[in-house]
This record gives structure tokens, C-alpha cells and sequence, in this order.
């Protein structure tokens, strides 16, 4: 497998940065390998990436997702198969550093020369580039998802259940 690392800061708070890269319809408008993304289910997503006449259309599962801090996804079916995450830290009041690392198992000779990790880096580099002109330029995110995935399971928003304000109900 070979894996890509890039990090850029963004000069938005880590809240702002989350809930943006959170809204993956957006994707379009500012990175240009991504030609479309479809939110299927909270942690299901079904990609179109390409450039030039070349086109790739995969899903991908979002396997841990924790708000202001990590999302982490890893590709469905056996073409175009990697692992990723993206991690955002605050560096200072209003700036964030954003982390992305991909892993790319290739297939066949074709994958290994489309993937190879110099272009693979440089795109990368550049989508975030994008990414950061994009946030900078709003100011604020365009929308957010605020919910937990662990182990690709959706839990829900409140961890504990609202109870009663009644301590003890009487028995008996």
C-alpha cells in the first residue's frame, strides 16, 4: 500500500473547517479531481473522481467520524481501493491545520502507475490548496453534519438518552 501525507493550515476556526469538509456534495466546487459525490447514508457516500477522459466511480464507507476532529473512510468494492483521513487541529485562535493521509493499494500495472505516490502527493497537495482558498473565501461553512461514526456505525447525536427531570419515580 503505498500512502500519501499533506497538511495545510486554513485560516478558520477547527469547527468552521469540520463542518466544511463535512458537506462532501461541495466537494465539486473547489477540488477538481472530484467531479461528484452522493451522500447515500450518513456514513455512505458513492464518489465520481477523474481527470481528463478518465473517470472512476466508487463508494466509500466513513468508518470513524468524531466532530472538530477526524474523519476516516475507507473505499468499498475492489477497484480504486484506499484508506483515508482527515484530522484537524487547532494551531491558534481562528487557524486550523488540516491533515490528510491516503493509502492507495493499486491493482494490476494500470492502478500502480495512475497511483503512484509523486502525483498521488502532488494532487493531494493541490485539492487542499483548493480547499483552502474555498473555506478562506466564505469566511463560514456552507453547512455542517455534527454526528459520530465508530466502526462505521452512526451514533446518534445525544449520548445519553433525555430522562426524566424526576429522580425517582415512586414505586409500589
Amino acid at each position: 500500500m503505498s500512502t500519501v501525507e499533506e497538511t495545510i493550515d486554513v485560516a478558520v476556526p477547527v469547527s468552521t473547517a469540520y463542518n466544511q469538509w463535512t458537506q462532501f456534495k461541495s466537494f465539486p466546487r473547489f477540488m477538481t479531481v472530484v467531479k461528484s459525490v452522493e451522500q447515500i447514508r450518513p456514513n455512505l457516500t458513492r464518489w465520481v473522481i477523474g481527470s481528463g477522459p478518465l473517470r472512476y466511480e466508487f463508494d466509500a464507507e466513513i468508518v470513524e467520524q468524531v466532530p472538530d476532529s477526524l474523519v476516516a473512510w475507507r473505499s468499498l468494492g475492489r477497484r480504486f481501493s484506499h484508506r483515508g483521513e482527515v484530522s484537524f487541529h487547532a494551531t491558534a485562535p481562528g487557524r486550523t491545520s488540516v491533515s490528510v493521509r491516503i493509502g492507495v493499494r493499486p491493482h494490476g500495472v494500470t492502478d500502480l502507475l495512475a497511483y503512484a505516490p509523486g502525483p498521488t502527493r502532488r494532487t493531494v497537495r493541490a485539492e487542499l490548496g483548493h480547499f483552502k482558498e474555498f473555506i478562506e473565501g466564505l469566511g463560514q461553512e456552507g453547512g455542517a453534519w455534527r454526528g459520530t461514526i465508530r466502526d462505521g456505525h452512526v451514533r446518534p447525536l445525544e449520548a445519553v438518552p433525555v430522562r426524566s427531570r424526576v429522580p425517582h419515580w415512586p414505586v409500589g
